[in-house]
C-alpha cells in the first residue's frame, strides 16, 4: 500500500491550477501603481493642454482676436454694470432707471464706429493727426482753466452746450500719440538726452499743469505713468527715473498736503473704519460691497451698497459694486481681462518694425492698465480714494470714447503685423472662392 506525500500533492496542485486555463492567477498590482498611472495621466492631460493653448497662442491672429475678444467682453460687463449700479440714482436724481445707462449706449454707438475707424485708418494718417490732436488737447484744458465746471471739486470739466466733456480724458490719448509720433522720427537719436526729453517732456509738464489747475490730482498721476512709461520705452537711463519720481512724489505730497479733504484721504485709506462717518465712508462701503459679495456674488442688481451708501458706484466706484454682485470671480475676470488686452498689445509691440506701432502701443497699455491698477487699488484701500475710473467699464462719455479709439488702434496694429494680414488676405480669398468652387468640385464628382 503506497501513502501519498502531502509535500508531493501541494506542489502537485499547485502546478496543475497554474497549468489549467479555468484557474487563472491574480497578480496583485505594486503598492501605488494606481496612483503613479493617475498622476502621469494628469501630467499628459495638463501637457497637452499646455501644449494646445501655445499653439492657439502662436496663430497669426491670435493677438488680434485677443485685443478684440477682450475688448468687446469687457464693454459688455461695463454696459450691465453700468445699468445695474446706476438704476436707483437714475431714478431717484431723473425718475427714469435707464437714463444714465442710456446715456452711456449713446457714447457707446458713438465710440463703436470711432473704433473701427480707427482700425482701419492707415498708420501714416494717425501720426499725421498727432500734432493736432495736442494742440487741441491743450487749447482744451486751457479753455477748462479758464471757463471750467466744478463737479465734486474739481475744476475739470468743460460744458458744450448740454454736455459736459472732460478734455484731460482725451489729453491721454493724444499725448501718447504725439509722444510716439515725435520718438518715432528721433528713432536713431534717442540715446542722446537731449532728443529724448525735448519736446515730449515739456509738452507732458504743461498737459500736467493745466490739469493740475483744476485740482485733478488722479488724472496728473496717470498723465505721470503714462510719461514715465514712454520714457522707459525709449530706453532713458535709470537715474532719470529716479529723479523722476522723486520730483512727482513731492509735488503729490506737497498738493496732497494744500487741500484738507485730499489730506484726510491720504492719512486715512489705510484703514477707512479709523474714520468711517467722514473720509472713511466710501472706501469703507466699498470694502463692505467687496465683502458681501463672496466668490460667486449676490446677483446682477441685486447690490444693496448702490442703494444710498456707496457713493459714485456707477463711476469710480463700480469695481465694488462689481465684486458685490459677480464676487471674486467676477472682478478677477475683468482684471485678468485687462491684462489680456496688455498681453496681446504687447506682443504686438514686440513683433513690429515700426517704431510708431511699438511706442504707441505701450504708451496705450500704460495707460489702461496702470488706470485699471489705481482704481482697483482704490476699492481695494491700498491706494487712496483720488477719483479714477475703471477705463471701458464705468459710467462717463469722455473717458469711454478715447478708450474706445486707443482699443481700435490696438486691434488695427494687431491686423497689420504681416503674418496677421496674410492670414486674413488668405481667408478672404477662401471666402470669395468657396462659393464658385463648390459647383465644379461637385462636377468634378
Amino acid at each position: 500500500m503506497t501513502t501519498a506525500n502531502p509535500e508531493d500533492v501541494k506542489v502537485g496542485s499547485a502546478a496543475d491550477a497554474s497549468a489549467s486555463p479555468s484557474v487563472p492567477l491574480k497578480v496583485r498590482p505594486p503598492l501605488g501603481a494606481g496612483v503613479v498611472a493617475a498622476s502621469q495621466g494628469v501630467r499628459h492631460t495638463v501637457a497637452g493642454g499646455w501644449r494646445a493653448l501655445r499653439e492657439a497662442v502662436d496663430k497669426p491672429l491670435s493677438s488680434y482676436y485677443l485685443l478684440l475678444g477682450a475688448s468687446a467682453l469687457l464693454l459688455t460687463i461695463g454696459l450691465i454694470m453700468v445699468l445695474s449700479a446706476s438704476s436707483v440714482r437714475s431714478y431717484i436724481v431723473y425718475d427714469d432707471s435707464y437714463a444714465v445707462v442710456k446715456r452711456q449706449l449713446m457714447w457707446v454707438a458713438l465710440g463703436l464706429p470711432a473704433a473701427w475707424v480707427a482700425s482701419r485708418v492707415p498708420i501714416r494718417h494717425v501720426r499725421r493727426l498727432a500734432y493736432p490732436g495736442f494742440l487741441v488737447a491743450l487749447v482744451l484744458l486751457g479753455l477748462v482753466a479758464r471757463f471750467g465746471v466744478v463737479i465734486n471739486g474739481n475744476k475739470n470739466w468743460l460744458a458744450l452746450g448740454p454736455v459736459n466733456i472732460q478734455p484731460a480724458e482725451i489729453a491721454k490719448l493724444a499725448i501718447v500719440l504725439w509722444a510716439a509720433n515725435i520718438y518715432a522720427h528721433k528713432e536713431r537719436r534717442l540715446r542722446e538726452l537731449h532728443h529724448l526729453l525735448v519736446p515730449v517732456v515739456p509738452g507732458l509738464f504743461a498737459i500736467i499743469a493745466l490739469v493740475l489747475v483744476g485740482r485733478d490730482l488722479g488724472t496728473a498721476l496717470v498723465l505721470a505713468a503714462i510719461l514715465l512709461g514712454m520714457l522707459w520705452v525709449v530706453g532713458a537711463p535709470l537715474r532719470l527715473f529716479g529723479l523722476s519720481l522723486s520730483v512727482l512724489g513731492v509735488a503729490a505730497v506737497a498738493l496732497a498736503a494744500t487741500d484738507p479733504e485730499r489730506l484726510n484721504r491720504i492719512t486715512h485709506f489705510t484703514d477707512p473704519f479709523k474714520d468711517y462717518t467722514d473720509a472713511g465712508w466710501q472706501p469703507a462701503h466699498g470694502l463692505y460691497a467687496l465683502s458681501s459679495g463672496g466668490w460667486f456674488g449676490q446677483g446682477i442688481g441685486a447690490s444693496t451698497q448702490k442703494w444710498g451708501d456707496l457713493p459714485e458706484a456707477h463711476t469710480d466706484f463700480i469695481f465694488a459694486v462689481l465684486g458685490e454682485e459677480l464676487g471674486l470671480v467676477g472682478t478677477l475676470l475683468v482684471v485678468a481681462l485687462f491684462f489680456t488686452i496688455a498681453y496681446a498689445a504687447i506682443r504686438v509691440a514686440l513683433s513690429t518694425q515700426d517704431p510708431f506701432v511699438r511706442y504707441a502701443t505701450f504708451g496705450i497699455v500704460v495707460w489702461l492698465l496702470g488706470q485699471m491698477i489705481i482704481n482697483v487699488g482704490m476699492v481695494i484701500a491700498v491706494l487712496p480714494v483720488i477719483g479714477i475710473p475703471l477705463p471701458i467699464v464705468s459710467y462717463g462719455g469722455s473717458a469711454l470714447l478715447p478708450s474706445l479709439v486707443a482699443l481700435g488702434l490696438l486691434i488695427g496694429f494687431a491686423r497689420r503685423e504681416p503674418e496677421a494680414a496674410a492670414a486674413l488676405a488668405a481667408r478672404r480669398r477662401d471666402r470669395s472662392a468657396g462659393l464658385s468652387a463648390a459647383p465644379s468640385y461637385d462636377r468634378s464628382r
